[in-house]
């Protein structure tokens, strides 16, 4: 895209595929092709730019350790620590090692490389399904329920269609490109804010369009999700903001623990706190809900936060 072309982008001129087009370019992006035994290999994203989105990388990697797990076991919970940033264009390849198959659990290590150069390291555990001992002690938040609230898209219309000539070409894309995920915020966009207050925030999430029968592609599609709003959610403590340039900061670590089969093209309610933060990191959790009140999953991360320094004269 050309310099003027970016100038011209608004919310009115910007291409919006379908929510099945969308959709489909999401399972396709999560569809990790096989290459060789335990090698696989991740589409980029559609006219993506910049740095891969970290959830991406999570996704397919997932995707390639569930591929190599056969029938039986699902997964359970999965720890990535990020090395590197991901490049957008590039295929990004996945190598598997099976470092453990039991009865009941099963263990599997992706490698995510860019050019043989290793971006994330990701392990994740399989267990066969079983009853046992039950309980959930979490419970459901008091928030607006989804029908009743705008989109962020919605709301990103809103405050910026009279600003975009003023952002970078960068900005400008994040703002109007549509998305595959509807996400609708129920405390509006608090990372517009620059007043401090209690690091908590809350969003409703699902695919804009209806998802394959398939438990693996909705776990990926979850934990591709999960890398949405939780870095900043420890910024919301400082009234600070990567969007208006104030901070910089990567993901360091993610982890995910799934609780309970979900379906990713249903409404699911993202849960996020920020109890500490310090030494240039923020730590970040997150818990994800149906709309009946499930505690389908639980997410942790802590990222490099620092306040950007101001340039000298």
């Amino acid at each position: 895209m050309t310099d003027s072309a970016s100038r011209n982008l608004d919310f009115d001129n910007v291409e919006r595929p379908t929510p099945a087009e969308l959709t489909a370019q999401l399972v396709d992006l999560l569809t990790v092709e096989k290459i060789d035994n335990d090698r696989f290999r991740g589409r980029p994203q559609v006219d993506g730019i910049g740095r891969v989105f970290g959830g991406q990388v999570i996704a397919q990697g997932l995707q390639a350790a569930q591929a190599s797990i056969g029938d039986g076991k699902v997964a359970h919970s999965l720890h990535a620590y990020f090395l590197r940033g991901g490049e957008e264009g590039p295929p990004i390849d996945y190598t598997i090692a099976r470092d453990f198959d039991g009865r009941s659990f099963a263990n599997r290590r992706a490698v995510a490389s860019q050019d043989g150069t290793p971006i994330l390291n990701l392990t994740a555990s399989f267990q066969t399904p079983e009853d046992g001992l039950a309980h959930e002690n979490m419970p459901f938040p008091h928030v607006a329920d989804p029908e009743t609230l705008k989109s962020d898209y919605q709301l990103r219309r809103e405050i910026f269609a009279d600003k975009l000539d003023l952002m970078s070409e960068g900005q400008r894309r994040f703002m109007v490109r549509p998305r595959p995920i509807e996400m609708r915020p129920t405390d509006g966009l608090h990372w517009m804010s620059t007043t401090p207050r209690t690091p908590k925030s809350q969003t409703w999430f699902k695919t804009v369009g209806k998802l394959p029968d398939d438990p693996a592609l909705h776990r990926a599609v979850i934990a591709y999700a999960s890398d949405y709003t939780l870095l900043g959610t420890a910024a919301i403590a400082h009234g600070l903001s990567w969007m208006r340039g104030e901070l910089v900061g990567a993901s360091l670590d993610h982890a995910i623990w799934f609780h309970a089969p979900a379906r990713a093209d249903e409404w699911l309610l993202y849960d996020t706190d920020s109890p500490w933060s310090g030494n240039g990191r923020g730590y970040n959790r997150g818990r994800i809900f149906t709309e009946g009140g499930t505690l389908v999953a639980s997410v942790a991360q802590e990222g490099m936060m620092r306040k950007r320094r101001s340039k000298a004269n």
